[in-house]
């Protein structure tokens, strides 16, 4: 994020935040994973791949027995989203899309001829613990989020995050209209709970702060 707390600014192109030393990092990160999630506004804006880019970090996921990339978790209220963006098409692990029971049939009839996605209802509203209680079942023992504001906001107000990385850039950006880190909430680190700072770092301008989020070391 920026300093004053902004993941992109309002502008139609997408703001470069990190250097490649950070991005370099995060792609280490994503190896390590089980599964990357991120929310249906994050398709639609960035049309992202969220594959693990190192040939080299590929390899050692398939020596230890498992793909070269992630699974892929797409969170969606409306179950609106395009078959064919990078997310649905790309890698070798598939794709998980978790939507309200209401758009389950339509969004599997949008998805009928991308068999490695999978449509999967989890109640009204789409409720997390049952997609982290699904995904548990599914294998995934680590899971990293990557965003939006939505479920970036979602996961730290209903507790469910355990570490929290947070990149932050040397500038701001200053635009009520763009896009912030979290949302307004009720979240489960207020002062009176606080996260615990396990590490902070540099990566060129790049300041990096590790959080735990229930005050222990993880």
């Amino acid at each position: 994020m920026s300093l004053d707390g902004y993941i992109d600014d309002a502008s139609p192109d997408r703001l470069r935040l990190s250097n490649e030393a950070d991005f370099d990092e995060v792609d280490e990160l994503r190896a390590r994973c089980d599964a990357i999630l991120v929310g249906a506004g994050t398709v639609r804006a960035d049309n992202p791949r969220l594959l693990v880019r190192s040939p080299q970090r590929q390899q050692r996921r398939i020596d230890q027995g498992t793909t070269a990339h992630l699974v892929k978790v797409v969170l969606s209220a409306s179950g609106e989203l395009d078959p064919t963006a990078r997310i649905f098409t790309t890698g070798d692990a598939g794709t998980l899309v978790y939507v309200p029971d209401p758009v389950h049939a339509a969004t599997a009839d949008r998805f009928a001829d991308r068999p490695d996605t999978r449509i999967i209802a989890v109640g009204e509203p789409l409720d997390l613990a049952t997609v982290l209680s699904d995904l548990a079942e599914r294998g995934i023992e680590r899971l990293m989020v990557e965003g939006g504001g939505a479920v970036h906001t979602a996961f730290l107000t209903h507790g469910l995050a355990d570490e929290l990385r947070l990149a932050v850039a040397p500038f701001l950006i200053g635009d009520p209209d763009a896009p912030r880190f979290v949302h307004p909430g009720t979240f489960t680190n207020p002062p009176a709970r606080p996260m615990r700072l396990v590490r902070t770092r540099s990566l060129g301008d790049i300041a990096v702060l590790h959080y735990a989020t229930d005050g222990s070391t993880p």
